[in-house]
């Protein structure tokens, strides 16, 4: 077995395969307004999908249905206006905080995976720590 794991296994779910997306709007990072979701982290969210041959389905939602979805096992990322001072720390997995996205605005920005599965995590900080730093 390698370290880190995914109990759920989303790492390896994801690759090849259909990487679950939640949105929150967020002026600046996330425009829901359309049919499709643009932005920065719209554009980490495709790359990052790249990276792993994954395509990508958006679901665009409030915070709080967002998490209620990735507790149910039906979102594999969740992705907004979420600062490393969020609520939701206890209910889903939290990555480092990026302040270097465009449009952050000197927030320290965060994205949600579903709690404990460290691989996908560990993959997805690898993946944002040579797109926009640390």
């Amino acid at each position: 077995m390698s370290v880190p794991t995914d109990p759920a296994g989303t790492l390896d779910t994801v690759t090849d395969g259909t990487l679950r997306v939640g949105v929150s709007q967020d002026d600046g990072l996330v425009q829901t307004s359309s049919a499709a979701p643009s932005g920065p982290l719209i554009d980490l969210v495709d790359a990052f999908a790249e990276s792993l041959d994954a395509d990508v389905q958006f679901t665009a939602s409030s915070e709080e249905t967002l998490v209620v979805m990735m507790e149910k096992g039906e979102l594999d990322l969740i992705v907004g206006g979420l600062t490393d001072k969020t609520p939701w720390s206890d209910r889903v997995g939290v990555t480092r905080g990026y302040p270097s996205i465009d449009g952050a605005d000197g927030r320290s920005i965060v994205m949600f995976v579903p709690l404990g599965e460290n691989a996908f995590l560990t993959e997805l900080e690898g993946f944002l720590d040579t797109e926009v730093g640390s």
